[in-house]
């Protein structure tokens, strides 16, 4: 199992579980948005989630909440530009990831100092991968099929069998285009019906044969505020428990929005592993 990723010139950790901040600076995220408020607010908020412990920052412009319509390159570009700037500036030591399903952000992101892309596409942009490879930088490769749809619930197989396939097929092309460090994410709430999701979750472990990393992005999402009839302000005990359960199999990074909530959930996690 590979137990780190290569951030330019320093490796992440990773035989301990990670924190991934989400840090959206779109006007219309389903849950908390940065987009709109002042430079002094958001360099706050940035502060505070690496005061409770984030290991990444991962700054996404482009919402892809279930009917969201996506804005324009160039309109997720100026909102991605401004903040990456930002908090490059203010904060040099972070490890920034940039969350984005189209290659000429990426490009871009990645001139300016981005450390990681995190494409929610699963590649669906045939240049993204060409970028990696030039940049070789760490990739977050989503579990996608036809995100386009922007959550809609299309008539997939999503068996166990099924996704590890499609990630073995694209490992292997990464692979040969020397993309080293890829980091897998089961895609969570992408147009997977609740009942897909939980089964995902259930099975998790059985993407550690690929022996890649895997990342988990499960916050406050619809798999949890649905089944409870609840919304995404009242599910952070959902989050922490599915959380939880990621962490017994297997993950190694949790993207999460409440910071805080996520490091005392590894912490317990760790506590109990070390009785054993």
């Amino acid at each position: 199992m590979q137990q780190s990723i290569k951030v330019h010139s320093r490796l992440l950790d990773l035989s301990s579980p990670k924190v991934m901040a989400i840090v959206n600076v779109t006007p219309d995220s389903f849950y908390t948005s940065w987009g709109e408020c002042s430079d002094e607010v958001l360099l706050s908020n940035v502060q505070l989630v690496i005061d409770q412990g984030a290991d990444i920052l991962d700054i996404g412009a482009c919402s892809t909440r279930p009917g969201s319509t996506p804005v324009t390159a160039e309109e997720e570009w100026q909102r991605l530009s401004h903040a990456l700037q930002l908090i490059r500036s203010h904060f040099p030591k972070a490890i920034v990831s940039v969350d984005t399903f189209r290659a000429t952000v990426a490009e871009q992101a990645l001139r300016l100092g981005a450390d990681i892309i995190n494409d929610v596409c699963g590649g669906n942009d045939e240049e993204m991968w060409k970028v990696i490879g030039r940049h070789n930088v760490p990739y977050i490769l989503t579990y996608a099929q036809e995100i386009q749809s922007q959550g809609e619930v299309k008539d997939y197989d999503y068996t166990m069998s099924h996704v590890l396939d499609y990630f073995q097929s694209r490992l292997d092309a990464l692979h040969r285009m020397g993309v080293a460090d890829v980091v897998l994410d089961p895609g969570f709430g992408f147009g997977k019906t609740v009942e897909q999701n939980y089964r995902i979750l259930d099975q998790l472990d059985i993407l550690s044969v690929l022996h890649a990393p895997i990342l988990v992005g499960i916050s406050r999402k619809s798999m949890l505020y649905k089944p409870l009839y609840a919304t995404p302000e009242e599910v952070l005990p959902a989050t922490v428990a599915a959380n939880m359960l990621a962490l017994e199999r297997g993950a190694h990074i949790l993207r999460v929005h409440d910071v805080e909530a996520a490091k005392q959930a590894i912490t317990v996690y760790t506590l109990a592993h070390k009785i054993k």
